[in-house]
């Protein structure tokens, strides 16, 4: 079946979802959506309902191996985006939107010609919640409820035992900026990150009649900044590290020396190893602060996500499918960038690769994102993941797969977190 017989519902169904947006663990219009769908195309299909609004379907039950396709459902808080829906904020300026209109317009390929049938794999379709990490004071009610565990869809579906049925996942992503030629990204390793909380304690005084018997909490953080950007020099290039400190909470006022202020910063590393390094160097920063000028420090560690590094053996099939391809112009190969996702702690469960691809304008969770081709996104680019597929069918070298176990991971988690 062309997938061109099919664009024009594939179109209309990103376009719902894009006028749609739903931030994380709320998408209840977009799996509806989803689920009504699957449904039609396959009336006997089995879902799996997880994580309040993710659905698990497979083809092709029984095969001793089995990949999934995973799209996410989440938009991103931007309500100054042009598309942005005005009374949650929530704007699809990632890309998700084509994420599940790919996987939507693969599954009912698949279905119609019965193509999964020749494959040596269970072909599973996974759309998961909460990629995005944010909106963090709704996902903490949903922890303190015991609704969820994890604030990412994907640690939490790790949790609950999604993936121990799979042994490849695979993704797509959108590539931001604009593009002369059909593009395709393979390789493209992410960085990982944690947050880093820290609350300057002092003491308050009138800030005319005694500064002198004063400890200003805010000049401690304000040292703590310089430190930060004089310690930049100390951090390896290679690791790509990011940090983006902020006063999150004070109390100061003009006639009053403060005397508690909370700095937040994200650290984000190409590696697991140098940000539990970088972190302590933060840490050091802070308690040094503190010190000079006779305060305290309270130090409070968040992990984020995993850094993501992608299975180069998956990735060359691929590229063999980019190679025989006349449609798509252009690939990248082997980028890192310090942008995160789950998609790294999922990699360290189970090997995974991420296709990036072209047919957007704009900045990746930018005011002025949107897609501008939408005959590669919703034809032509699914048309060749099939080809992807088709490359792997019988040719996965299954003693280069690895699975750990979830016990593995909150294990590295805590090793990461107790750096403090």
């Amino acid at each position: 079946m062309s997938f061109q017989k099919q664009y024009d519902e594939i179109y209309r169904i990103a376009r719902t979802i894009f006028e749609h947006p739903e931030l994380g663990y709320k998408e209840f219009h977009t799996t509806n959506l989803v689920q009504e769908f699957i449904k039609s195309v396959h009336p006997e299909a089995e879902l799996e309902l997880f994580s309040t609004t993710g659905v698990k379907t497979s083809l092709g039950k029984g095969k001793s191996l089995n990949i999934a396709f995973i799209a996410e459902l989440d938009a991103v808080y931007a309500p100054s985006h042009w598309q942005a829906d005005p009374k949650t904020g929530a704007a699809h300026n990632c890309g998700h939107y084509t994420q599940v209109a790919i996987a939507l317009a693969l599954y009912k390929h698949y279905v119609e010609t019965k193509n999964y049938e020749a494959l040596d794999y269970t072909l599973t379709f996974i759309f998961i919640p909460a990629e995005e990490y944010l909106d963090l004071t709704y996902r903490d009610q949903l922890l303190q409820e015991g609704t969820i565990s994890y604030y990412g869809g994907k640690p939490e579906a790790m949790k609950l035992g999604v993936f121990d049925d799979i042994d490849i996942g695979m993704c797509v992503h959108a590539i931001g900026g604009e593009f002369e030629k059909r593009t395709i990204e393979i390789n493209c390793d992410l960085a990982g990150f944690l947050y880093k909380h820290y609350t300057f304690i002092g003491k308050a005084t009138h800030a005319g009649f005694d500064p002198f018997s004063a400890k200003n909490a805010y000049s401690m953080s304000t040292l703590f900044n310089v430190a930060l950007g004089l310690s930049r020099q100390q951090m390896k290039d290679s690791e790509k590290v990011r940090i983006n400190p902020i006063v999150m909470e004070s109390d100061m006022s003009t006639n009053v020396i403060p005397n508690r202020i909370k700095v937040g910063t994200d650290l984000r590393t190409l590696s697991t190893d140098y940000m539990k390094e970088a972190a302590k160097l933060l840490d050091a920063a802070a308690n040094g602060s503190a010190i000079a000028l006779q305060g305290e420090v309270e130090v409070k560690t968040q992990m984020g996500y995993l850094p993501f590094h992608q299975n180069h053996d998956l990735n060359e099939f691929v590229r063999e499918a980019f190679e025989q391809n006349e449609e798509i112009s252009d690939i990248w190969d082997g980028n890192t960038i310090s942008a995160a996702g789950d998609i790294g702690d999922l990699s360290f469960m189970i090997p995974c690769i991420q296709i990036g691809h072209s047919g957007f304008s704009g900045t990746i969770h930018g005011d002025d994102f949107k897609d501008v081709d939408p005959e590669f996104l919703f034809d032509i680019f699914p048309q060749f993941l099939t080809q992807v597929l088709e490359k792997m069918n019988g040719r996965i070298d299954r003693t280069k797969l690895y699975r750990r176990s979830f016990e593995q991971y909150e294990q590295l988690l805590q090793s990461i977190v107790a750096t403090e």
